[in-house]
């Protein structure tokens, strides 16, 4: 008989998939094996179909469609990501902030929060206020301890993803969070500086009804490998969408040379973020400067 359970993690050849209590290395089944695309396919997060056997492992048979998948790591059925940042220490850059948000988005993730640490470096209560109407906000402190329980509720149920550039205290908040969860995080970052391979090593680390992801590599995804390019880039600035259909080259328009542009208007008018539009701007020259490359 046959039974659906969640990929956990990848580890020695083995698939270990959680299934109530039980957690079940497997394999994956020889027709599976012959079919390089689906083979490949098969990652953490994933639901899959097993068949038990006599010595307590098990058989994927099965890989169930997806809701969404992150690049890298690869992560299937993700629920959320939260973005970390500091509010100094390092300082924010804005073209960091909406790399990490376009990747987000392209990932076709549930829900994306801004999660700022550090707020008690600073007396600036309102840090990325003007983001608010776009993303959820949330500031804390994994010294004073500030922010701490909104964020505990968020990570309550589902598959949250942390992501975020190295130095803004991410290890350390998610060890304020949850204690138990050092020796765990180390050892996956041991297992990173160890691999012979350049694939980020990614597994679900149980929390209350749910499961974390920590993800120091999802900035270094280049944007081309995500599936970015100059003519899907701008579907990526979720707010553009409003006053594209002002544009004279309705469905083609770039909105960085074209004449009679909404979004450039918009920009103008103050009703888009001119931070995000020159974040836009930067970042549709670097597909470009790739795609030459």
């Amino acid at each position: 008989m046959r039974e659906i359970g969640r990929v956990i993690k990848f580890y020695n050849s083995f698939f270990f998939v959680r299934i109530g209590d039980e957690l079940i290395p497997c394999k994956l089944r020889g027709l599976l094996k012959r079919d390089k695309k689906i083979g490949s396919a098969v990652c953490v997060g994933d639901f899959v179909e097993i068949s038990r056997l006599k010595d307590k492992s098990g058989v994927i048979e099965n890989i169930q469609s997806r809701r969404n998948v992150l690049i890298r790591p690869t992560v299937a059925n993700v629920d959320r990501v939260i973005l970390t940042f500091a509010i100094d220490a390092p300082k924010l850059h804005p073209l960091l902030l909406n790399r990490f948000l376009i990747l987000a988005e392209k990932s076709a993730l549930d829900e994306i929060i801004i999660c700022v640490n550090k707020i008690d470096l600073s007396a600036t209560e309102n840090f990325l206020s003007e983001y608010e109407s776009l993303y959820k906000v949330l500031r804390v402190s994994a010294v004073t301890g500030d922010g701490l329980d909104e964020l505990k509720e968020i990570l309550s149920s589902g598959v949250t993803v942390f992501a975020g550039p190295s130095g803004v205290g991410k290890s350390s908040l998610l060890n304020a969070v949850e204690k138990n969860l050092s020796l765990k995080v180390g050892k996956v970052s041991e297992k990173i500086l160890r691999g012979k391979h350049t694939t980020r090593v990614a597994e679900l680390l149980e929390y209350g009804n749910g499961y974390l992801v920590d993800t120091p590599g999802f900035s270094a995804v280049d944007l081309v490998e995500a599936g970015l390019d100059k003519n899907n880039l701008r579907h990526s600035f979720k707010e553009f969408v409003n006053f594209a259909g002002a544009c004279k080259f309705l469905n083609v328009c770039t909105h960085s040379h074209e004449p009679d542009c909404g979004v450039k208007a918009a920009v103008e008018r103050g009703d888009i973020l001119r931070e995000r539009y020159e974040a836009y701007l930067t970042l549709l020259d670097e597909i470009g400067a790739e795609k030459i490359r």
